[in-house]
């Protein structure tokens, strides 16, 4: 391996260094392949100083579409970089890799359009009496300087879902990724400033994530804040943040039903596949299976068949399915959980397996709702499988969770379909496909303690603009 590259810090458009760096390590080898530069309170402090700065100079919705739009260009000029970059700071393989940069691309360009959409409407005050000779109507403007915190999983997809709404809606954002995984958000910038945004309209400040995330919140000119990663952290940031806007995504034990008149084929398939990408590193990814008593066995047996055709191992080998998970010390965590399931009782039929960071996938059957692997959320290549006889039933084990994000369910019943979309307490309930699908211009959040807010851009600049009210007295 050759010389470690040193990244910078990218403050008001220039890039700058700090007196200290952090290691970013390839998931695969385990050995450091980058360094970044670790931010300090002056960083943060001049990136939203810069930032609030920015706001004062005009940027139109055809200027933020022109340089949203040439962004996406650069990004698929560079695509095979981008793609080898995220195999080696997140260990996703190569074909998965490229399909991130793919979505990444199309999330600017949905990004982009948005931004020519921006609109209020008319309100009419004029029925009220003694307001005939008024009228009025709304406008969206900018929340301000927006906190974006992005986490390890899918770096450079679900950073655009952030930064991109907010540039479209004329914001300034101070993006702080993980420091697991920063490399493709400092590329990223490098695009932006290529492609003409004008200097603080975004901020990339790496280094400790604790730290840079207090900075943030004690900085009153920060008036937005968007996260996804843990609960814990979510419900700090709600608790400090006070009265300002917060969108929150804070995972989920994904539940997908399989009912007993469903296509066998599509639901092995789809719950096969959309179990173990990114090596279940996905807050969507399918953790809790329930499948109708009548075809469990079969199920069960096809979805193991499945499952171990898969190719775990190097994530630059384009034949490899399933790469390393983020850290040695998650794939202990995983290992860990399983085993204790297995202690309690659960069948392992399929994997349980650890190389090193690599974690094989792995299914469970005969489990008990209280284990780890379906109480919280597994966030590897874990899958459990249980059993239901009644709808009702199934319903409320889906239910029975303290997060909401998503949902699958495979059925051609339509009346349990309905029954389901309006009883399962999820943001998005997928039918006939399981918990893991989604396209980028979709809403996407969830209830309960899978967060607050919505993702997909346009839905994201409904969160990162305000609504002002104009009355006019004729």
């Amino acid at each position: 391996m050759g010389a470690v590259q040193q990244y910078k810090l990218f403050i008001d458009g220039k890039w700058e260094q700090a007196d200290q760096t952090m290691e970013v390590i390839d998931k695969f080898t385990l050995k450091p392949f980058a360094a970044i530069a670790k931010a300090r309170r002056q960083h943060v402090t001049a990136a939203v100083q810069s930032a609030h700065a920015a706001l004062k100079t005009p940027f139109s919705p055809f200027e933020r579409y022109k340089v949203l739009s040439k962004v996406a260009q650069l990004l698929q000029e560079h695509r095979e970089d981008f793609a080898n970059t995220l195999v080696l700071e997140v260990g996703k393989p190569i074909r998965e890799s490229l399909g991130e940069v793919d979505r990444a691309i199309q999330t600017l360009i949905i990004s982009a359009e948005e931004a020519k959409r921006i609109h209020g409407e008319g309100v009419p005050v004029e029925a009220a009496a003694g307001s005939e000779k008024r009228i009025a109507f709304t406008m969206r403007v900018p929340v301000g300087v927006i906190a974006a915190i992005t986490p390890f999983n899918v770096p450079l997809n679900l950073v655009c879902h952030k930064i991109c709404p907010a540039i479209a809606a004329g914001n300034s954002v101070i993006l702080k990724p993980s420091d697991l995984t920063p490399i493709v958000s400092l590329k990223l910038a490098e695009l932006f400033s290529e492609a003409g945004l004008p200097s603080g309209r975004l901020q990339v400040v790496t280094g400790d994530g604790p730290e840079i995330g207090t900075w943030l919140l004690d900085n009153e000119q920060v008036r937005m804040f968007s996260f996804t990663g843990s609960l814990r952290v979510g419900q700090l940031i709600r608790q400090k943040a006070g009265i300002r806007k917060v969108a929150l995504e804070l995972g989920n034990n994904s539940a997908t039903i399989v009912h007993k008149d469903c296509n066998m084929d599509q639901a092995v398939e789809m719950v096969a596949v959309k179990s173990f990408n990114n090596s279940g590193q996905v807050c969507i990814s399918v953790q809790r299976v329930f499948v109708h008593e009548d075809i469990k066995a079969e199920f069960a047996r096809r979805l193991k068949e499945r499952t171990e055709q898969f190719v775990v191992g190097n994530p630059h080998d384009k034949q490899t399915d399933i790469g390393p998970m983020i850290s040695l010390k998650e794939a202990e965590r995983v290992e860990g959980w399983v085993q204790e399931a297995v202690d309690q009782g659960a069948s392992l039929i399929s994997g349980g397996k650890r190389d090193g960071a690599l974690y094989y996938p792995t299914i469970l059957t005969d489990i008990k709702p209280e284990m780890k692997v379906c109480r919280q959320e597994v966030f590897g290549p874990v899958v459990s499988i249980d059993t239901y006889q009644e709808i009702d039933e199934v319903i409320h084990k889906v239910n029975d969770s303290e997060y909401g994000l998503q949902a699958g369910l495979f059925t051609n019943d339509l009346a349990f379909a309905m029954k389901a979309a309006k009883e399962i307490e999820v943001g998005g309930l997928i039918i006939n496909d399981a918990s893991a699908y989604r396209v980028d211009h979709m809403p996407y959040g969830g209830v309960k303690n899978s967060g607050t807010g919505k993702e997909g851009p346009s839905y994201a600049i409904e969160e990162m603009t305000e609504e002002k009210l104009i009355v006019i007295n004729l």
